[in-house]
């Protein structure tokens, strides 16, 4: 709830389209939609998960016709637990007004328990950060596995994989500059005739081997799990490779909705998936050979190359998903405090989500160029995968059990056996990655540590260079009486000051009555403030209080999926009656040039690295949209 306005009214209860609304897509559309945005990741496992379980449980010897059939119930029963009964079912039921994803859940755990639980903060920003590993890694893992079908269409393209695999990644991160949107028209389609042509393979050789169906029964997974010993544990790391993308579902939810998403992986995406990896058992049962790529080796030779041409389509698609899911998470971060302000493009004049963050975009490249060039197989990156993705859904767990708790209004016990049920699968599948660690595993455990290392100084800093502007600082009133005293010289039109503190006196505003001795006729200082939502409706976009005849304070309101346009709320505030001439208006901004300091609170090395930071942000006048020949920037030099 915004302070001094009465509760947000929520546009749609689950979502921001409700199907068959007028003007809006019907549910069918939206449903068609969401699978080229939402299943590329989890759509383009059965290139890989299968073989990678079967090969890790033939290290004991040969693989028999009972270890094919428990492996292949662990992928089915694995993806009826963790995507359908977890995600689907219940996560989906939590969103922040049609919102979802592992900051949005956050922001809604918090305001469940009633204040600024630290824990709960914690927990997001290990969520946020471990999904930058699996960014890196799924554009790698995927679009490897793709390519490597290559080598069984010609022996000419073994030492060519990888070259073609950095080809077509660098490709994708160089077009990303120029926005997505005339492409993405064609990612439900493709991912539609990826998810047939899978199901009809798997389909077409389930009569190999009819006893495959054998898997649907848990018992199987089950003797499996319990008859291996040490080795089922590490196939249990290779079989979540099949539910890698599930929280996709949840995170994309605000462009879909729930009910498309929904019905999409129940009715298609699910089976189709099912139907492949059913079929690639049958294949391996009826022919053992085949076990060393199951997934290309079920089509025909004739349809080898176009099977291979399609899977790289799709596993581009997901990588795209990918890319375009971390600049949102950076967005959110960047939101909630969390990163520096860095430079924020639109790409669409229509889709509010359709972003570019440079920075992001080219630490991602450099991240998965390495990836590819150090593992250079998808069998060798595999062991990479999984921890990220395991870690995150555990963090989802977590939160989902406040949520259960304070908004569903359950029974304390139901919570802790509903969060319990899922965390047991979830910390046997994590134990499991874990001893992938030193085989590569380490990689985004890395990679997540830095991010989490690199938010815990933006907050760390940003909370002690606060403290010391506020202990500075004078209070706006008081500042407004000693003017009253002290008349300055006046000058005609408005001068907006941009500050974080209203309730403080802007350092742009000092400055410019040290320095130039004069004040505009009009005075707003303006600060801007992110909520606990992903949206603000416009009619709760700003609050005006009046605080002189010449001063008044303005608080705008934004959502953390939102971009603050300074210009376009003002534009919103005049039509309803604030009188100011933007021709006429002078944006006075304050640029700090931060200096490390031996009292800063810190240790010397976070000092610097927060310096470091604070220089990739973006300056305030490109962040908040504000035309760059109406802004007068005043610079001082701070301590930290």
């Amino acid at each position: 709830m915004l302070p001094g306005q009465e509760a947000l009214p929520s546009t749609s209860p689950h979502g921001r389209q409700d199907a068959g609304h007028p003007g809006q897509p019907g549910l069918l559309a939206l449903a068609f939609g969401s699978v080229g945005v939402v299943y590329g990741d989890i759509g383009t496992s059965p290139l890989y998960a299968l073989r990678e379980s079967l090969f890790h449980a033939k290290s004991r010897g040969s693989v028999n016709e009972t270890d094919v059939i428990g492996v292949v119930s662990l992928l089915i029963w694995a993806l009826f637990v963790v995507v359908t009964v977890k995600y689907v079912v219940f996560v989906m039921r939590a969103d922040n007004k049609g919102e979802g994803g592992t900051l949005a859940l956050m922001a809604l755990a918090r305001k469940a328990v009633g204040g600024k639980s630290t824990a709960i903060f914690i927990l997001g920003i290990a969520g946020a950060a471990l999904f930058t590993g699996d960014a890196i890694i799924t554009p790698a893992i995927s679009v490897l596995s793709a390519v490597e079908g290559l080598k069984l269409v010609t022996p000419f393209f073994d030492h060519y994989v990888t070259l073609i695999a950095l080809v077509i990644l660098v490709t994708l991160f160089i077009v990303q500059r120029k926005g997505t949107s005339g492409v993405a028209r064609w990612f439900s389609p493709v991912m539609l005739v990826w998810f047939i042509v899978i199901a009809v393979l798997g389909l077409l050789h389930i009569g190999d081997a009819p006893r495959i169906l054998y898997a649907f029964n848990p018992a199987h997974a089950l003797y499996f799990l319990f008859s291996h010993g040490i080795i089922s544990f590490v196939v249990m790391g290779s079989v979540f490779l099949a539910v890698t993308g599930a929280e996709a579902l949840y995170a994309d939810m605000g462009h879909f909705g729930r009910k498309p998403i929904q019905y999409a992986w129940i009715l298609f995406v699910f089976p189709s998936l099912i139907l492949n990896y059913l079929g690639q058992g049958a294949l391996i049962l009826h022919d053992p050979g085949t076990i060393e790529n199951p997934f290309y080796l079920m089509a025909p030779d004739w349809a080898l190359l176009p099977l291979v041409i399609l899977a790289t389509a799709a596993t581009v698609i997901a990588s795209q998903a990918t890319i375009t899911g971390a600049y949102s998470l950076a967005r959110q971060a960047i939101q909630l405090g969390l990163l520096p302000r860095l430079e924020i493009y639109h790409t669409s004049d229509t889709q509010e989500g359709q972003i570019y963050i440079p920075r992001v975009n080219w630490i991602l490249l450099v991240g998965v160029v390495l990836l590819v060039l150090i593992f250079r197989s998808s069998s060798a990156l595999a062991s990479a995968y999984g921890i990220a993705v395991t870690a995150s859904m555990v963090v989802d767990s977590c939160l989902i059990f406040f949520v259960a708790w304070h908004i569903w209004r359950w029974p304390l016990v139901g919570c802790i056996l509903f969060a319990g049920a899922f965390l047991s699968v979830e910390l046997a599948f994590f134990a499991s990655n874990i001893l992938k660690l030193m085989d590569g595993g380490y990689v985004p455990v890395l990679i997540g540590a830095m991010m989490v290392l690199t938010m815990w100084t933006w907050l760390r800093g940003t909370f002690f260079l606060e403290q010391k502007t506020r202990k500075d600082s004078i209070p706006t009133r008081e500042l407004i009486r000693m003017l009253e005293k002290s008349k300055p010289t006046r000058v005609p039109g408005t001068a907006i000051f941009l500050t974080a503190d209203s309730d403080s006196a802007p350092a742009a505003l000092m400055h410019n009555l040290k320095h130039n001795k004069v004040l505009h006729e009009r005075v707003f200082i303006v600060s801007v403030h992110t909520e606990n939502t992903p949206r603000v409706p416009r009619e709760y976009r700003y609050e005006i209080e009046k605080l002189s005849d010449d001063f008044t304070k303005i608080r705008l309101h934004y959502g953390f999926m939102e971009s603050p346009r300074v210009p376009a709320a003002l534009a919103l505030m005049r039509k309803s009656g604030l009188k100011f001439d933007i021709m006429t208006t002078s944006f006075f901004l304050g640029r700090r040039s931060l200096k490390a300091s031996p009292n800063s609170g810190m240790p010397m090395w976070q000092d610097q690295l927060y310096i470091a930071l604070s220089k990739q942000a973006a300056n305030a006048t490109d962040f908040f949209s504000i035309p760059s020949d109406r802004v007068v920037e005043l610079g001082a030099q701070v301590k930290i």
